[in-house]
C-alpha cells in the first residue's frame, strides 16, 4: 500500500476473531466515526497486530505513513488478551493528561521516537511526518499552537524537517527530557 493511502477495515467482519499484522512499514489507525473526527487510536509498525474483532461498530481506518504491507491472520490462543491498539490508546491518554501543550507535544515526540523511531548518530529520526493539524489532534491543541511550538523548536535546533525529506529529526535533548518515560 503506498504512503498516504487509507483503507477502511470493514466492521462487518468483527465476529471473526482475526488480526491484521503489519509486515512492513508504519501506519496510523484511526476511528472513521463522524463524531470523533478521525481520532487516532494507534500507530503500528512491522510485527504489530491489530485485532479486528475489537474495533468500533463503524470499523477503523489504516493510513499508510510509509509504504505498507499487512496481512490478515486468525487470532491464536496466546493473543486473546493482547492488543496493540489498547497499549497505544493508554500511552496517548497519558500524553493528553499533561497540563501544557508544549509538555504534551514533547511527550508525544518521545513516545513516537521510542516506539517507532531510529537512533542516528546525533539525533533521533521518525521515518514519517505528521501534519501540524494531526499533532494538534493528538495532543489536544490547535494547529496554530502546534505550529508555534514546532517553529520554536526548529529555531532552537531541536527539530529538523527538510522540505524534500519525509523524515523528522529530533534532538536527543528534546526526547531525553520528556515529562513522561516510555
Amino acid at each position: 500500500m503506498p504512503r498516504s493511502q487509507t483503507v477502511l477495515l470493514d466492521p462487518a467482519g468483527r465476529e471473526q476473531a482475526t488480526v491484521l499484522e503489519v509486515v512492513e512499514g508504519v501506519c496510523r489507525v484511526y476511528c472513521p466515526c463522524e463524531e470523533t473526527e478521525g481520532m487516532t487510536l494507534a500507530f503500528l509498525q512491522a510485527g504489530d497486530r491489530l485485532r479486528t474483532d475489537r474495533l468500533c461498530s463503524d470499523g477503523a481506518c489504516i493510513e499508510a505513513l510509509t509504504p505498507l504491507k499487512f496481512r490478515r491472520d486468525v487470532v491464536n490462543s496466546e493473543e486473546l488478551g493482547m492488543d496493540a491498539v489498547n497499549e497505544w490508546t493508554l500511552q496517548l491518554l497519558r500524553v493528553r493528561h499533561l497540563g501544557q501543550a508544549e509538555q504534551r507535544l514533547q511527550a508525544l515526540m518521545a513516545l513516537l521516537v521510542n516506539r517507532l523511531g531510529l537512533r542516528c548518530r546525533d539525533s533521533f529520526q521518525l521515518p514519517f511526518r505528521l501534519t501540524h493539524e494531526r499533532f494538534g489532534e493528538l495532543i489536544g491543541a490547535t494547529r496554530v499552537t502546534t505550529t508555534r511550538l514546532l517553529s520554536k523548536w526548529r529555531q532552537a535546533d531541536l527539530v529538523e524537517m527538510s522540505a524534500s525529506d519525509i523524515n523528522m529529526n529530533l534532538a536527543p535533548s528534546l526526547i531525553e527530557s520528556s515529562p513522561l518515560s516510555f
